[in-house]
């Protein structure tokens, strides 16, 4: 029986590379995505033109408590098993504090945090019957802090610390890990200059930006290792060091 994985913010960019990814090792492919649709079912197609009834799609904001339900009840019998929870999705903007207001607390601590809590705890009977684990994404720019950011900022941080008290909660049947991106991509509809690269470049001791293929890697080995948890995985190129 193949193993399954639902990947939240799957129908671009790291989330899209870890379905591909996943793809070639015959995983059946819970695609989550909220405003791409086009894009969540033209890969869903791509996948199931080699693997035939292998990849489904799923819509909801994770902001919202009844969507996050909803999710859980669309997924539900969707295929045998739930072998992998990647907590990809995630709402990133700047909040300047003069501009802080709660409509950003609510979007950025609803996506990047209380949405995969709460699919966490949807799953987590799926997942111990698999003995399954959870992968949450964050960043590594958390140690550094990030003006202008604090909001998402405070959202990650949350998101790992729920990873460390997890791993306890839900071992020995469930893994949970994170993994930390570094300079990857610019951010949603930002296009850097090669100046603002070559900046970026030149702090990063591997001396390249990372790719959504880096990432990827990343879950593959912590998928396959049976054991490591709790831990928050850096994937940046040295850049935190």
């Amino acid at each position: 029986m193949s193993k399954t994985i639902f990947i939240t913010g799957a129908a671009k960019r790291i989330g899209k590379e870890i379905a591909l990814t996943y793809k070639e090792l015959g995983w059946n492919i819970i695609i989550h995505y909220n405003s791409s649709k086009k894009d969540a079912e033209d890969l869903a197609d791509f996948i199931n033109k080699d693997n035939p009834d292998s990849a489904k799609t799923v819509k909801g904001n994770l902001d919202i408590k009844e969507d996050v339900e909803k999710i859980l009840t669309d997924i539900d019998g969707m295929f045998p098993s739930l072998d992998l929870l990647i907590n990809n999705a995630s709402t990133f903007y700047p909040t300047p504090i003069e501009e802080v207001s709660e409509d950003h607390w609510n979007k950025l601590i609803g996506s990047n945090l209380k949405g995969p809590l709460f699919l966490i705890q949807g799953v987590k009977e799926k997942l111990k019957k698999s003995n399954g684990q959870v992968i949450n994404i964050t960043d590594t720019n958390l140690s550094r802090g990030v003006a202008n950011y604090s909001i998402y900022s405070a959202a990650k941080a949350g998101l790992e610390a729920i990873t460390k008290g997890l791993a306890r909660e839900l071992a020995p049947e469930i893994k949970v890990n994170a993994i930390a991106p570094g300079a990857m991509l610019e951010p949603p509809d930002v296009t850097w200059t090669e100046e603002q690269k070559n900046k970026v470049i030149s702090s990063i001791p591997l001396k390249r930006m990372g790719s959504e293929k880096d990432i990827a890697e990343a879950v593959k080995f912590l998928e396959s290792s049976d054991y490591i948890t709790g831990q928050i995985i850096k994937v940046d190129g040295g850049r935190s060091l």
